[in-house]
């Protein structure tokens, strides 16, 4: 698997030579230093171990500083470890957005955007208990009813209900690298991918 971590820049549009628009999200994927490399003699299991971002060294612990200090870089903001990675880099070297090529078909993981907590016409797509009538009032966009009277006595687990929406883990997949800008480390990805702007994704294959 071939991994990097990116930050989400924003959404724009290109057009090809015939004409046909194309809308893409700029994502600036890396350099990402790797700062470990496990193997299955040492650790049990073979990974890469990849950081992303700088992060000063006063807000850094000093265990943090020396994992760092090991691969030759700066403290990094970002962690994550890359298992079987295809991958063959050492520690202390860098991975650039160019282990993807244009028309690669690649997954991206990210945490969507926060909401709140909100009610069930929002959360679920509920329609509401309906127009006033027979003296109802402020019911248009009510649960209704949620659970059984004597027999169950209960409300069942699941229940669609008001609740916090958002800041969840989703991997959108089938998405295509239609632009490479090595210079800039900037990738093109078709679609939209999960998150804010400025928010961090990861990028594999």
């Amino acid at each position: 698997m071939k991994s990097i971590i990116g930050k989400k820049i924003g959404m724009t549009s290109i057009f090809d030579v015939s004409g046909k628009q194309t809308a893409v999200t700029i994502i600036e994927a890396g350099p990402c230093v790797v700062t470990q490399k496990k193997t299955v003699e040492t650790d049990g299991y073979n990974a890469l171990q990849i950081a992303f971002g700088d992060k000063k060294e006063k807000h850094s612990t000093k265990s943090e500083i020396n994992h760092f200090a090991k691969s030759q870089t700066s403290p990094k903001r970002f962690v994550k470890e890359i298992r079987n990675s295809e991958i063959d880099k050492n520690v202390g070297e860098t991975i650039t957005v160019d282990i993807f090529t244009e028309g690669d078909k690649v997954e991206v993981v990210g945490t969507t955007k926060g909401k709140g907590f909100q009610g069930v016409v929002k959360r679920h797509g509920f329609s509401g208990v309906g127009e006033q009538s027979h003296g109802q009032h402020d019911r248009q966009r009510a649960p209704g009813s949620i659970g059984n009277s004597s027999d169950a006595s209960r409300v069942f687990k699941g229940m669609r209900m008001a609740g916090r929406l958002g800041q969840d883990r989703v991997t959108m997949k089938g998405l295509k690298v239609v632009k490479i800008f090595p210079e800039k480390n900037y990738i093109l990805i078709s679609g939209s991918v999960p998150g804010h702007n400025g928010s961090i994704v990861l990028i594999q294959k």
